[in-house]
């Protein structure tokens, strides 16, 4: 969504600029019709990490709260990145796959919809 400035002449500082993370990237993952959690979570993320390693290690720590997010089929989960289809490659790395600074991934799980059915 733009943002319009009160004055015409505003000038401010972006600090949320890919060379203030160290070199990290922020990427947002939202979970599709699951209502538990009203926004993706952002992570500061290695340009270099596996695909993998984020579905297995980073995004548990967010997301295993769900009480069906045990139940996840990963082999029937479709991705979005930045709203177009995206197929992961779980052995290469994020940037080599388009997942730049800001990016945002999101998940669905076709067999589950939310808790007790909230996200249909």
């Amino acid at each position: 969504m733009p943002v319009k400035a009160i004055t015409p002449d505003y000038r401010g500082q972006v600090r949320d600029t890919l060379a203030n993370f160290h070199g990290n990237q922020i990427v947002y993952v939202g979970w599709d019709h699951h209502l538990m959690f009203c926004a993706p979570f952002a992570y500061a993320l290695l340009p270099t990490m596996p695909f993998k390693t984020l579905r297995d290690e980073v995004m548990p720590e967010a997301f295993s709260l769900h009480p069906e997010y045990a139940a996840i089929d990963w082999n029937k989960t479709t991705w979005l990145l930045n709203g177009q289809a995206f197929t992961p490659d779980l052995e290469k790395g994020l940037a080599e796959q388009g997942i730049d600074h800001k990016s945002v991934l999101r998940f669905q799980t076709p067999d589950l919809k939310g808790y007790q059915g909230a996200g249909v």
